[in-house]
């Protein structure tokens, strides 16, 4: 799906539909087409599906970390005049939901996860990047889903521009120690928000005990599982991710 990115000062995102706020938020290697799935379905069933993006690469080295990125998302919300959203967020993008949840309970009615860091160390970043090698990046992408053919030579190439270009390599290693030192282990049983866990059984990024753990500590959360996915179960089985969402959403009265 091809929508216009709008460029507002310093925000970038694209939008669809009227109706409800569902604000999307991408992980670290992903961007705003890994959400094709879910804007061409909730727009057509009353919601508006917002992904902004995050300044992963734009910060300082020095600001360069999940908090600053939680505050950026609600300088974007400020921005679109939004008081109160449902959050969704992949990997990063759901550990950013989670703590910017925390920091700001009343902005947020509901929170969908997936395939979220914000509990397992090595969730972000474990042996990140061989720069120069294409075949190792190829197969650290395909790693992320169930389905290899899911890393298409697009998203693979995508990758290796980024752990080979410097700059952004240095600032995927600040992020990926940001989310070690942001672990919300401790600060999940305080809060109430109500949650969607939708996770593949095949995640081999952050695996399945990771959901069980976050449903164990979030009080007012539900697991929903996809089999023979794996990290992006939004992008590797979007029919029923969006169906699974969607019933969540509806029975909560979202």
């Amino acid at each position: 799906m091809n929508l216009e990115v709008i460029k507002e000062g310093k925000y970038k995102y694209i939008e669809k539909g009227e109706g409800t706020p569902i604000v999307i938020l991408h992980g670290l290697m992903g961007g705003l087409s890994n959400f094709d799935g879910v804007m061409g379905y909730f727009p057509e069933r009353g919601y508006r599906v917002i992904i902004p993006e995050l300044p992963l690469y734009s910060l300082m080295l020095i600001n360069t970390n999940v908090r600053n990125f939680a505050k950026h998302l609600n300088g974007f919300l400020r921005h679109k005049k939004l008081d109160e959203v449902i959050l969704l967020g992949n990997s990063l993008g759901g550990h950013i939901a989670l703590l910017f949840t925390k920091m700001y309970p009343e902005k947020v009615k509901a929170l969908i996860i997936t395939g979220s860091s914000g509990l397992y160390e090595n969730a972000m970043g474990e042996s990140y990047p061989k720069r120069g090698d294409y075949e190792y990046i190829k197969k650290k992408s395909q790693d992320v889903f169930y389905d290899p053919e899911v890393a298409t030579k697009e998203i693979v190439d995508e990758v290796f521009a980024t752990v080979n270009d410097r700059n952004k390599l240095l600032k995927t290693l600040a992020i990926a120690k940001s989310a070690i030192r942001h672990n919300m282990a401790k600060d999940l049983p305080a809060m109430t928000t109500p949650t969607c866990i939708i996770w593949g059984k095949n995640d081999n990024v952050t695996p399945p005990q990771v959901a069980v753990d976050f449903q164990k500590f979030l009080p007012d959360s539900e697991l929903f599982w996809i089999d023979k996915c794996g990290h992006a179960a939004m992008m590797e089985h979007p029919n029923t991710f969006n169906e699974l969402m969607h019933a969540w959403l509806e029975k909560r009265g979202f």
